[in-house]
């Protein structure tokens, strides 16, 4: 149901936070620079940042040997090997803006610089490029290389690069506003205690480039249709996108590998939010595709969700 107080269903063409498939536009962005020769992916990103911002980034020889510093590449903020802390896995932040402190907190704006300082308030998971963490902090990063790089926000660049070409009507880069535009339902989050919340109003840029993206799912299949037929990307940067070797299998550039027990491997991406959760996946060419969503933010049942893509998938016996 769109709305549990009128019984309203869910309709295709609905609104709503996509969450982390705001990564994969992000990507799409940044290796489209990479194809233009406007940034290479294995410059270190400090290079690629306000001063202000690189300046909070700890180098080799400071006072922290783990530092991963100005020794973290683009490249390696895109598939999730920078060792930088998630800025949302620190409990207080977590538990005022996602957890039990939501509905105080949930107009409340948040610069990425402040965010950063969060993440770097704590140890990093691992020194750069050594294993893969996913990392909110990364793809935040990733939001202000485009800006630096290109003189316009992530949001602008996205718009320009993606959303417009594609025509993609129902999707957009919200920045600090809290409402959702029209037509939408609601959105519901867990805040403790058991307690639902009507999540559907909240200012994003707590998510910022790790995941502030509103979308409709025909946008969605729309989105990873273009860009896994190619359409987004030249041939080299799409293999680069779906190469999985840093991490090992788990994660590419934007997007990662789901795998069916009928052998078949899907491309794409998921997002959670307060009061949303999404995924789409697509084959290797593009051509066959699954978006779906639920207007909560509650665990959602691998069992199911895995049963759901091997009957969209995988041929009947």
């Amino acid at each position: 149901m769109a709305d549990v107080r009128t019984g309203r269903p869910i309709r295709p063409t609905d609104r709503f936070r996509a969450g982390s498939i705001t990564k994969t536009v992000i990507a799409t962005v940044t290796l489209q620079l990479a194809a233009e020769r406007k940034l290479n992916l294995d410059d270190p990103v400090t290079t690629h940042l306000p001063a202000a911002t690189a300046a909070l980034l700890p180098c080799p020889g400071d006072s922290d040997s783990r530092a991963p510093g100005c020794r973290i590449t683009v490249r390696q903020l895109l598939t999730h090997t920078s060792g930088l802390f998630s800025y949302t896995d620190d409990r207080a932040f977590f538990r005022r803006f996602f957890g039990p402190g939501f509905t105080a907190h949930r107009f409340e704006t948040h610069k990425p610089d402040a965010l950063v300082r969060t993440a770097l308030t704590h140890p990093p998971y691992a020194a750069p490029g050594e294993r893969y963490r996913y990392s909110n902090t990364d793809y935040l990063l990733l939001g202000m290389v485009i800006r630096q790089v290109t003189g316009h926000s992530y949001a602008t660049e996205a718009h320009r690069r993606v959303i417009a070409p594609l025509r993609l009507t129902g999707t957009s880069f919200p920045g600090t506003r809290a409402g959702l535009p029209s037509p939408h339902g609601r959105a519901y989050t867990t805040t403790g205690n058991s307690r639902t919340a009507d999540a559907t109003d909240l200012n994003p840029s707590s998510a910022g480039a790790a995941g502030e993206l509103v979308s409709t799912l025909p946008d969605l299949n729309r989105l990873f249709g273009a860009l896994l037929r190619g359409t987004l990307l030249p041939a080299p940067e799409l293999r680069l996108m779906r190469d999985t070797t840093d991490s090992y299998g788990r994660y590419g550039m934007g997007l990662f590998p789901v795998r069916l027990p009928c052998h078949r491997t899907l491309w794409g991406h998921n997002g959670e939010i307060s009061g949303s959760y999404v995924q789409t996946l697509g084959t290797t060419d593009g051509r066959h595709l699954v978006s779906y969503r639920v207007n909560s933010d509650a665990p959602v049942d691998a069992a199911a969700e895995r049963a759901l893509l091997t009957a969209e998938f995988c041929p009947k016996a």
